[in-house]
């Protein structure tokens, strides 16, 4: 059986998840031209088979409640998404608050307020790296811990 042609690999990687533009242009660069690359892709867009837009909606919509904003638009962006798609994606798919996020995030990572300096430079540092807000982290470790929740 002969080399599958790009079509056949664009459908075969948009078959298994979403990609963006530039993950499928990537993708498929090693087995091509760069505009025989860029016209199937192209071509994938007037099917309806790959869009910027609807990737960056499944990408918020699968991380929005283990990521802040900033660390959703930062790996949007290294995807190749545009900036007004990343906008429009986080104001559709992120019902919830920011605060609401990382007081859920907190919570499943930690039992327990931070009982000394070194617990909460700890705390703070996993929701920085979940792309939480300096000032966002600060206000959350210093309010008290809700039993009921």
């Amino acid at each position: 059986m002969g080399e599958p042609s790009l079509r056949e690999r664009a459908l075969r990687h948009l078959a298994r998840r979403d990609h963006s533009r530039a993950e499928l242009a990537k993708k498929l660069a090693a087995h091509g031209e760069a505009d025989e690359v860029e016209a199937v892709i192209e071509r994938m867009g007037e099917l309806g088979l790959q869009s910027d837009s609807r990737y960056a909606e499944a990408f918020v919509r699968g991380k929005a409640a283990r990521f802040g904003t900033s660390r959703l638009r930062s790996e949007l962006a290294r995807r190749g998404i545009e900036r007004d798609l990343i906008d429009e994606a986080l104001a559709s798919e992120c019902v919830e608050s920011e605060a609401e996020r990382a007081r859920t995030v907190l919570r499943s990572r930690f039992a327990a307020p931070p009982a000394d300096a070194r617990e909460w430079a700890r705390q703070a540092r996993f929701l920085q790296t979940r792309g939480f807000a300096p000032d966002l982290i600060r206000k959350l470790l210093k309010e008290p811990y809700d039993e009921s929740a």
